[in-house]
């Protein structure tokens, strides 16, 4: 190796080192040589798909996915001792999706780069070339179809060979390529098979997002405060960013006060909602078990045959079997009816409170014959009927009578004077005012200047307005 030659690589090797940082560029320890990776810069919404007639049987055939990264080219290197006077660099070039022939068309044009710099160092236009023209060279376009090559492999020509049948023109050095498919030693790509090479590309899609976000700055739109991305996370829905020390707090209040289905976005209107990985990442794991335990109960809560046991010391969720009203807990094997909630009591009507007696007579008008029949079998056309009838009643009364003010009794007032006496307690009340009166002299209220019912023992109006409205009339 002469002396101009071994200046010339040690200068180029730490020119290389000092454009490209570790992951980009490392030089090998024992040869003169190294690896580069190149990460190529991907138009907007670039997207991958696989072909339904693929060859191979996978799930996702016939899917697109858009993504931002594709995994890097790598060019290994060695330096023979008469570079770059007379020979070039031996290498080889190996990607994950670029198919073999694709990649021996950019080893024939790396070629082709070296006779141009003959005499030259030539590594870095070498990195250059991969990584602002390979897709441009080989006509790549989104969508891009995935495919694995085939692995015959041909012996490298040589540079005066390649040189007498050399297209140079771009596009057809790619075309020709694949015309005569051959396949260049020094071209590998890396992959076992099609599924592998989509899982590998979505993984290292979303690594390289990752550490994009993480280096950026956001604003936090609850604190205001500008932080790096891995100090924020982003909702994966809206792609909104807040501060984890923000959304710990907001996660926490909810998941306390109950509210697990609203770990929405904090931005107003946004229905996007946090995914429960994003939640365990910033949540203690007591607070998340709790998170996870109330989500599967709010869950369970929508299916139509989960019922829960409704013993309060067990409160399991059961499965209710199609068209069968009795359930049994798993745990503490109680047998109980799915309707009302009580032990099971087989083909008897289900037991009514008074509060849901209330609520059955609502229901049952408003619904219709279907409904009404279904409410007849579960609880008893009789008890309907007689729910009914207490509704009925009960209406009549308000509307027509009075409770005594001693004990409540309902009394109807069909003529006489406003010196009323309860049947049920034999009380003497006012029906104007429904003031107590005296027993020893109950028209005292009536004929004291100072009672406010004064002169009015007789007054009709008051006493019941239909009545009197009926007297004008046949007046």
């Amino acid at each position: 190796m002469s002396a101009e030659d071994r200046e010339a690589q040690e200068d180029e090797l730490l020119a290389l080192a000092s454009i490209y940082d570790g992951d980009e560029f490392r030089k090998a320890e024992s040869v003169q040589g190294g690896e580069t990776r190149i990460y190529l810069d991907l138009p907007q919404n670039f997207k991958i798909f696989v072909s339904g007639n693929s060859n191979e049987c996978l799930q996702n055939s016939g899917f697109e996915y858009t993504i931002c990264f594709l995994p890097p080219l790598v060019l290994n290197f060695e330096l023979p001792p008469d570079y770059p006077s007379s020979s070039p660099p031996s290498f080889t070039l190996s990607g994950k999706w670029l198919s073999p022939t694709q990649l021996s068309a950019l080893c024939k044009h790396l070629d082709n780069l070296w006779e141009e710099h003959r005499g030259n160092v030539v590594l870095f236009a070498w990195m250059q070339f991969l990584k602002e023209e390979t897709l441009g060279y080989l006509n790549i376009v989104s969508p891009f179809e995935l495919k694995i090559g085939s692995q015959k492999k041909l012996q490298r020509r040589t540079a005066q060979a390649s040189g007498n049948t050399e297209l140079d023109c771009r596009g057809a050095a790619g075309s020709a390529v694949d015309q005569e498919e051959v396949v260049d030693e020094r071209a590998v790509q890396d992959v076992e098979s099609l599924s592998n090479l989509i899982q590998e590309i979505l993984d290292f899609d979303q690594a390289q997002q990752i550490k994009c976000f993480n280096s950026k700055l956001f604003l936090c739109n609850i604190c205001f405060c500008e932080k790096l991305g891995s100090e924020c996370m982003h909702f994966l829905e809206c792609r909104h960013v807040y501060c984890k020390a923000c959304l710990k707090d907001y996660f926490e209040i909810q998941i306390k006060d109950g509210q697990v289905q609203c770990l929405n976005c904090p931005e107003p209107k946004c229905p996007s909602v946090a995914t429960p990985g994003q939640v365990k990442e910033l949540v203690e794991a007591e607070l998340f078990a709790r998170y996870d335990r109330l989500l599967l109960q709010s869950t369970l809560d929508l299916m139509a045959d989960v019922v829960y046991c409704p013993r309060p010391c067990c409160q399991l969720p059961v499965m209710q079997e199609p068209g069968c009203t009795m359930g049994i807990c798993s745990s503490c094997n109680f047998a109980f009816c799915t309707l009302c909630r009580l032990t099971y009591h087989g083909v008897s009507p289900c037991k009514l409170t008074a509060e849901k007696l209330i609520d059955l007579q609502n229901e049952y008008l408003q619904a219709d014959e279907d409904n009404k029949r279904f409410l007849e079998q579960r609880y008893g056309k009789r008890v309907i009927q007689k729910a009914l009838e207490e509704m009925e009643s009960k209406e009549w009364l308000e509307k027509n009578s009075k409770n005594c003010p001693n004990c409540g009794t309902p009394i109807e007032k069909l003529d006489g004077c406003n010196k009323m006496t309860c049947t049920g307690c034999m009380q003497y009340f006012c029906w104007i005012c429904m003031g107590s009166l005296s027993r020893a002299n109950p028209y005292k209220h009536f004929t004291d200047p100072a009672s406010l019912c004064f002169n009015r023992l007789f007054y009709a109006v008051d006493v019941d307005e239909d009545i009197w409205e009926d007297e004008i009339e046949e007046d």
